[in-house]
């Protein structure tokens, strides 16, 4: 299912789909939040690792969208302490070998670098969803 512009959307008849956005950034917070809003997603926002893991329920989350550079818990640090059953997109500015390999250590569905256009994280987004069913 794709939004007018042709953007995929979550699925029609079906409870609002849960995704996370964990970034200290509350500008990336704000966007990317009204992006998933905008097709159809119900977007939660914690501003650290800390906040996240401390106050999300994890039974409920479709999908991870984690920013790997932080203060305090890095990104990595949140996806070591989680034992879950949900997706996680890494996404960061900051891209090198060794963030590379451990976010794949830890089965990231995708590392996107930052900036990245809104439709290569819908396309990622629709991608991991689809994938867990």
């Amino acid at each position: 299912m794709s939004d007018p512009a042709g953007r995929p959307t979550a699925i029609e008849n079906t409870p609002p789909t849960i995704v996370c956005i964990v970034d200290d950034d509350a500008s990336v917070r704000k966007s990317l939040s009204n992006l998933l809003r905008s097709v159809g997603y119900r977007a939660q926002v914690y501003a650290s690792g800390e906040a996240f893991l401390a106050e999300a329920d994890f039974a409920e989350i479709a999908c991870l969208l984690l920013d790997l550079r932080m203060p305090g818990l890095s990104g990595i640090d949140v996806m070591r302490q989680l034992s879950r059953q949900f997706p996680v997109i890494c996404m960061s500015a900051h891209w090198d070998e060794a963030a590379l390999a451990e976010s794949g250590h830890y089965q990231a569905f995708e590392c996107l670098c930052k900036p990245f256009e809104e439709e290569v994280l819908l396309a990622a987004l629709d991608k991991a969803l689809h994938r867990q069913h």
